[in-house]
């Protein structure tokens, strides 16, 4: 087997890091903006089995990803209300165009419940769901709401 293969292997990590390590890469894998690269839901799926298999605590897992799931996010949207307004500061930046925030702005008012929910269920770009929703202006009383119920629907089935 190849060691990237090795690296990003499920139960290889896990047994590397435990479930403390599981925990902080559900965190980083939902909370930061690099977190893309982390393997999230073969992670948790693996997670589960193991704890199924008394080999990782079944309470702190679940409980410990369900919470990092969460504040991870809210870690997300945090950064996305602070730094994003802060990219689309010129009208015609090369790389940030303010016409993006503005479409931000109204799909997080027409369909932001709805996906801070779903998207984390995407193999597609699901890790940038809480950046956008603060560079989007999303209120965040509606935002941890959803998030709180996305964080459940995406943890705990795991370990069922």
């Amino acid at each position: 087997m190849s060691t990237l293969l090795l690296i990003i292997n499920p139960h290889t990590i896990i047994a590397a890091v435990g479930i403390v390590g599981v925990i902080a890469i559900v965190f980083a894998e939902t909370g930061l903006f690099f977190g893309f690269f982390f393997p999230g839901d073969s992670l948790l799926f693996t997670a589960g089995f193991l704890a199924s298999q008394h080999q990782l605590s079944f309470a702190w897992l679940l409980i410990g990803a369900f919470i990092a799931a969460v504040i991870g996010d809210s870690v997300g949207y945090a950064f996305g209300k602070k730094v994003g307004p802060a990219l689309f500061v010129k009208e015609n930046s090369i790389f940030f165009d303010k016409k993006h925030i503005t479409r931000a702005q109204h799909f997080y008012e027409k369909y932001g419940r709805k996906t801070i929910i779903l998207a984390r269920f995407h193999s597609g770009r699901p890790h940038f769901r809480a950046i956008v929703a603060g560079i989007g202006n999303m209120t965040y009383r509606t935002f941890i709401s959803f998030n709180i119920i996305g964080g459940f629907l995406w943890t705990w089935p795991c370990f069922g």
